[in-house]
């Protein structure tokens, strides 16, 4: 009886293991194999692909280190009265030309600039000689090295003298008539260099400070030189005779060139006070080291108003003090009204 069940049991365990393997079979024909590929490729159409090389405009830019401002001016002054023109009045006419250039080259510490300045005029009243009321040449050249933002070692050349024979006059019985002969070109004639230091906190005031300064003073010219009694006599027989030899600009009889070694400060301001009213001013003092005591002044100012682009009003003074050429102060003040041409505009 046991044998028989043990029998059964086999065959049931058969039956069980064929039917589990028909049934593994199945499962794995159904199962599903990975495809390799998560995205397909798709074929380029393009088979033949040729490189193609793009130009590259080579662009010709370069730094310009230079500045340049130019001016060109024109002023006129007329007056003319009747004959019988009760309050009196003497008819003249006034015409004066300037030029201005200034040219400033900038790179890292280093800057140069050199500046131009041209004026002349004269003046014409009735029953007088043509007079000039205004001369000069000024050309000033200046090399820096900054030191720091404010602060830079300066070394200067600078010119000055005027274009034309100036005159002194007398007026004997109601005759004006020319006195002596003052000053020419190159008579006289300054070269300065300079060497210090120069501060400029911003582009429209500097201050030079030339602890080493050298001026040399020439007269070129014959008719300005200082002359002796006898020599005096004879160019001006109608002129009363002086009573000692001449010196002049610093210079005696003999001589037409003197150097001098000095401390010279320069205080350089151009500023728009508004936007049509300029102020531009030179202040120089020059201090002789053998005469510290008595040194020599000059200030240039000239406020503008500008009318139009073209037209404006200017006031114009000087003052100098120099012990050589005059014991007391000298000054000249005059108002225009002119054309002025700006570059760039």
């Amino acid at each position: 009886m046991m044998f028989k069940r043990i029998k059964l049991l086999f065959v049931v365990f058969a039956i069980m293991g064929i039917q589990y393997g028909f049934a593994q079979i199945d499962l794995k024909k159904l199962r599903a194999k990975p495809d390799t590929n998560i995205v397909e490729q798709p074929k380029s159409p393009v088979t033949n692909i040729n490189q193609v090389l793009v130009p590259i405009p080579k662009l010709d830019l370069e730094v310009d280190y230079w500045k340049h401002w130019t001016k060109f001016g024109i002023n006129a002054n007329q007056a003319s009265f009747s004959d019988n023109w009760s309050a009196g009045g003497v008819n003249s006419i006034a015409v004066g030309v300037l030029a201005w250039h200034k040219s400033e080259y900038n790179k890292n510490n280093f800057q140069f600039t050199t500046e131009l300045d041209l004026k002349y005029g004269k003046i014409k009243n009735k029953d007088q000689l043509a007079k000039k009321n205004n001369d000069r040449i000024f050309w000033d050249n200046k090399l820096a090295y900054k030191l720091s933002k404010s602060w830079a070692l300066y070394f200067s050349v600078t010119f000055e003298s005027q274009f034309d024979i100036g005159y002194t006059y007398k007026t004997t019985d109601g005759v004006e008539r020319i006195y002596e002969y003052n000053t020419s070109f190159m008579g006289p004639g300054y070269f300065t260099e300079s060497f210090g230091l120069e501060y400029k906190p911003d582009n429209t005031f500097s201050l030079r400070l030339g602890t080493g300064t050298a001026r040399q003073t020439l007269v070129l010219d014959d008719r300005v030189k200082p002359l002796t009694i006898e020599e005096y006599a004879s160019r001006y027989p109608e002129n009363d005779p002086i009573k000692a030899d001449q010196e002049k600009f610093g210079l005696k009889v003999g001589e037409n060139f003197r150097n001098d070694l000095a401390f010279q400060l320069t205080a350089n301001l151009d500023r728009n006070l508004s936007k049509n009213l300029n102020l531009k001013s030179r202040y120089n003092l020059f201090a002789d080291y053998k005469e510290l005591s008595d040194p020599d002044h000059r200030l240039d100012a000239t406020l503008t108003a500008k009318v139009t682009n073209l037209v404006n009003v200017s006031l114009t003074g000087i003052m100098v003090y120099n012990s050589d050429e005059a014991p007391k102060v000298q000054y000249s003040q005059a108002l225009a009204l002119g054309l002025t041409y700006t570059l760039p505009r």
